[in-house]
Order: structure tokens, then C-alpha cells, then sequence
């Protein structure tokens, strides 16, 4: 459809003097209703500019799109709606489609610029749990945004491997814990001693200074305290790769905090050199009223880094390593000062690629109203909640199918997906309050929902004595479209590469998610209202448009990070 607006828009230009062919197209709508049009162009906004009221705007325009995509134009109430000739549909959509299978959606669009994308980032020796979850697969459906637009992506996985909680671990370790266990229970024992350790500082608060001491010997690289510091990310990163593999997520680099912290030095000295540090209480800041923001901390009293400075120093190594020509972070909206406050920084070291530093905020996950917190043990593993999703679709297909083949690999391709699906169908903003209910809800608008269709979809065309590749494009004729179904389903399909397109603009893989639920709709609605396979004379366009849905579905899901199922 995006082609469609653009001959549209460019030809409504050229009655329309006050507005450029791209604000032309920024202002076409699709209506909510067919008789309305499969466009529509508000001209409530155009009558400030050309000094006319809308309705007489809109009758002046109805003559004006004489082009080959439009079958017509009618003036209704300020609105110019248009419709769409169906021949251009088939011909054009459906062709594109089918001629470019699973490249469906992708463009070079961007090839040649490269993007850094800085996400997921869990802290090692806590465990991975739902809040986890947000940055993950945000952050991995933005990078394969950027993917099916030409982009080299750079994924960076910012451990947070450092810090004053591995003075704490090391204590509560020798005090409460043994290599036996460690190695035995993995992240969980960490975790244990780790919400042990503060209850116990609650009582005895010695155990902070103790905690201090041991990460002061830390950062002076004490062997002892390198050893188990080295060791406990060890045995973290064994418990995180598990997760990763089961969501399908690889990193370009594992670099974290500790990779950086002591590399911050260069930046003290640059924002001494521009005289940009001031002392204040023992510590090091930027002063940041002028941008109305607090000032930025980048020295502690006692010398040490912060996460501003070290942020700084992974950016200009970032853009150092790779060039990027944009760095994503996404992260908690809850750090958005934190980001504008380090961006601003750079941009005042005289950095200007400080433009292309970029946030994607999420909101908070909360459960029952309360924030997650490792050290309250307020938490909902992954893994659990991906072996619990998992175990209710295994009861499922063992109630309906029970000798489906590799059902437990099944069983977990759609269990993850229901949860992750549930997660990307929300607009990445907002608080989502976690219920197990909803997040493994099979039903209504869901990740099985979309996997079952493509599913469906896959089915048909195995079962066709004719493939695709039988099927010539030119003996299919504008007049096999029969019916309203195909038309809608066909137009749904159209918008696969606009959805894409504004998905990136915004950053908002929901936008994917949401869409794929639409193209699920319409074709369902079509496949339980016309046969396919047992049509008589648009059986080679049925078919054609069934593949159709499943190259779109495929690729939506690979963007998204849903398994894609051909069986179910």
C-alpha cells in the first residue's frame, strides 16, 4: 500500500500547491469502514491553508486522481475517500509477494549504515526474571526492524558485571555458602546468599563495610577477589546462555561494566580539559542546570567510577570499534534522565555523533501491584515461566493430538511465544502489573493465535496438488477475486512493508505484533467462509494468496522472535 499512497500523493500535489506530496501522504488515511474508501484524505487541516472549507476541498479533489491504482473518488463530509482498483491489488501486492517469498518486508533501504543496539544487559549473579524480559525482546525485535531495512547491526549485551553488589556476593559467599552449592545450584544459590546477605545487613550493618572492602580490593584487582568474582560470572552466564537459546538470541559482544571501568580516566581528563568538571562534596559532576537536569555524577568521593562515566566510556569505544551511525539503548523509561543527562555530556565534550545516542524507554513490570526486587525475593524466574508456559500447551496437544510429533519441542516453541507475545502486543511504554494468567492466555489476540494460523496456512499448501511454482502470475486475472474476504485480506497484506516502516520510525515493535493479528483475522475469516483447495475457477489465486499469508507470517514472526510452526 505504500506504493499506492505514493502515486496518490504525488498526483493530489499536484492540485494541492500548499503542501508537498510527503505531507500529502502523512495525511491519508485508511478508513474504518469499506463504503468509506480504502483511503481517505481529511481536508479539515488543508482548509487553514487554501482558504476554503473542507467539503468544498474535497469536491474539488474527487476528478483529480485519474491514475492507474484508483478506481474512484467520492466527497463525503471534508473527506476525500478513495478506492482502490482491485486489479492493481492482485497484480501488483499479490505478485510482489509471491515473486519475493521470504524476502517479503525487506529492503536495502539503509545498507551501508550500521546501528549499535545495546539491550537485555542482565546483572550477573542475580537471575533472569520477567523485568529482564522487556529489554530482551524489545530490544531483539528492534534490531531485526533494523535488519529488514539494510542496517549492519551491532547487538551488545552491556552485562552488569560490576559494582559494589559483588563486595556484597563475596561476602555472603564466604560467610553463607560453599563452592559445593554454587556449582550445584547455579544462579539460584546466589541468589539466595545475595537476599540473605541483606537481611542480615538489616541487623548487623557491619556487613556493608565488610561488603565495601572486599569490592575495594576488587577494583585493585585483588586475586582472591578476581577469582570468585570471575568465577560467579562464570557460572551466571551459564544459567543466562540457557535463556537466550531458548528465546533464539545471539550478542555481537558481551562487553559490560567491567570491560570499561577502567577506561574512564581519558574522560575525566577531556571534560577537565573543556572545564567542564566541578567538585562538589569530595565528588567529581557536570553541572546541568543550564539543560534543566540535575548535574551528572562522574567521580565518586572515593575516586571511583560511576555509570555515567562508564557509559561514556563504552559510547566513544562503540563508536570507535564499529562507526555506528546510530546507538540504541533500551532500557526501563525509569533511567531516561540517567540517559539524557550522560548524552548530553558527550554532546558537550565536542562529541557531535552525540545526536545518533538514542533511548528506547519500556515501562516497569511490577507483580500485584509491586516492584521487583532480587533482594526482597520479589521475582519470577524465566526459566520458570517459560517451563510453566510450556507444561500448559503440553496438556493441551496431549488432550487434542497426542501423537503429534516432537511435541515437547512444539510445546515450548508456542509456550515462549505466548509469552513473549504478550509482552510485544503492549505498546513498549506501558507498566505491565505481571499475571501468569494472562501472560500464558492462549486465547483471543495471542502468540498461538498467530503460530496456529501460519500453521494453517502451511497445511493448505502441503495439501494442494498444485504449489506455487505451478502457478503462473499471468493466469491470474483481477476477476478471480470473488468476494469482500479477498479484497480485505489482500489490502491487510498490502501494508506489510508501512507496518515495518513505522514499527522502526517509532521503535515500537508492537506494531509488528499487533498488524500480524489483523492479517490472522482476515484470513481466517476468509478461510472459514471460502473453500481453497475445492474452488473451481480461482483456485490458483486461493492459493496463491494463502502462500501470500504465510510469507507475510513468517517474516512478522522472525521479527518479532516467534518460533515459526508449519505443523500444529
Amino acid at each position: 500500500m505504500k506504493d499506492i499512497k505514493t502515486k496518490i500523493a504525488k498526483k493530489l500535489a499536484g492540485s494541492i500547491e500548499q503542501l508537498s506530496w510527503t505531507e500529502i501522504m502523512d495525511n491519508l488515511e485508511y478508513p474504518p469502514e469499506p463504503h468509506m474508501g480504502d483511503l481517505a484524505l481529511p481536508c479539515f487541516k488543508l482548509s487553514r491553508v487554501m482558504r476554503k472549507s473542507p467539503m468544498a476541498i474535497a469536491d474539488s479533489l474527487v476528478d483529480s486522481l485519474d491514475i492507474d491504482v484508483v478506481e474512484r473518488c467520492e466527497s463525503k463530509s471534508g473527506y476525500l475517500n478513495i478506492f482502490i482498483k482491485k486489479e492493481y491489488l492482485v497484480n501488483n501486492v499479490l505478485k510482489t509477494i509471491v515473486e519475493k517469498k521470504e524476502e517479503t518486508g525487506k529492503s536495502n533501504e539503509y545498507a551501508g549504515k550500521t546501528v549499535c543496539l545495546d539491550y537485555s544487559a542482565p546483572n550477573i549473579a542475580k537471575p533472569f526474571h520477567i523485568g529482564h524480559l522487556r529489554s530482551t525482546v524489545i530490544g531483539h525485535a528492534i534490531r531485526r526492524l533494523h535488519e529488514f531495512r539494510g542496517y549492519r547491526c551491532v547487538g551488545i549485551n552491556h552485562l552488569g558485571d560490576w559494582g559494589t553488589q559483588f563486595g556484597k556476593l563475596i561476602v555472603a559467599y564466604k560467610k553463607w555458602s560453599s563452592k559445593k552449592a554454587v556449582e550445584e545450584k547455579g544462579t539460584e544459590e546466589l541468589v539466595r546468599i545475595y537476599v540473605k546477605f541483606h537481611e542480615e545487613a538489616e541487623k548487623d550493618p557491619s556487613l556493608n563495610d565488610l561488603a565495601r572492602q572486599w569490592f575495594a580490593r576488587l577494583e585493585n584487582k585483588d586475586e582472591d577477589a578476581m577469582e570468585l568474582w570471575k568465577w560467579f560470572k562464570k557460572i551466571s552466564l551459564i544459567d543466562i546462555e540457557k535463556t537466550y537459546k531458548v528465546l533464539d538470541i545471539t550478542f555481537d559482544s558481551y562487553a559490560g561494566e567491567s570491560f570499561y571501568y577502567d577506561k574512564t580516566q581519558p574522560i575525566v581528563e577531556r571534560l577537565k580539559e573543556r572545564n567542564l568538571l566541578i567538585e562538589s562534596d569530595g565528588a567529581m559532576i557536570v553541572n546541568l542546570e543550564e539543560y534543566n537536569m540535575p548535574p551528572c555524577l562522574i567521580v565518586k568521593s572515593d575516586g571511583a567510577s560511576l555509570y555515567a562515566s562508564r557509559d561514556i566510556a563504552a559510547a566513544i569505544y562503540r563508536k570507535e570499534t564499529y562507526d555506528f551511525d546510530k546507538c540504541i539503548y533500551v532500557t526501563a523509561t525509569a533511567q531516561d534522565l540517567h540517559f539524557r543527562q550522560w548524552f548530553k555530556v558527550v554532546e558537550l565534550m565536542g562529541y557531535e555523533w552525540a545526536k545518533n545516542l538514542i533511548h528506547v524507554g519500556f515501562g516497569m513490570v511490577s507483580m500485584g501491584g509491586a516492584k521487583l526486587a532480587t533482594r526482597e525475593g520479589n521475582i519470577v524466574y524465566l526459566e520458570d515461566l517459560f517451563s510453566e508456559a510450556s507444561k500448559r500447551v503440553l496438556d493441551i496437544i496431549n488432550e487434542k493430538n497426542p501423537d503429534m510429533e516432537d511435541k515437547e519441542k512444539k510445546a515450548q516453541d508456542i509456550g515462549v511465544g505466548a509469552v513473549v507475545f504478550s509482552d510485544l502486543s503492549n505498546n513498549r511504554i506501558k507498566d505491565i502489573d505481571f499475571s501468569w494468567e494472562e501472560a500464558l492466555n492462549f486465547d483471543g489476540s495471542t502468540g498461538p493465535y498467530v503460530q496456529y494460523t501460519y500453521a494453517r496456512a502451511c497445511s493448505v499448501l502441503r495439501k494442494s496438488e498444485l504449489s506455487e511454482k505451478d502457478i503462473n502470475m499471468k493466469d491470474i486475472k483481477p476477476e478471480h477475486m470473488t468476494n469482500d474476504d479477498e479484497f480485505t485480506l489482500l489490502k491487510t497484506l498490502s501494508l506489510f512493508n508501512e507496518k515495518i516502516d513505522q514499527a522502526l520510525r517509532d521503535l515500537e515493535p508492537s506494531c509488528i505484533s499487533r498488524y500480524l493479528i489483523d492479517v490472522c483475522m482476515d484470513f481466517n475469516k476468509f478461510y472459514n467462509a471460502h473453500s481453497i483447495l475445492g474452488a473451481e475457477d480461482n483456485k490458483k489465486f486461493r492459493i496463491l494468496l494463502t502462500a501470500a499469508v504465510k510469507y507475510v507470517l513468517a517474516n512478522g514472526l522472525f521479527i518479532i522472535g516467534l518460533k515459526r510452526t508449519e505443523r500444529v
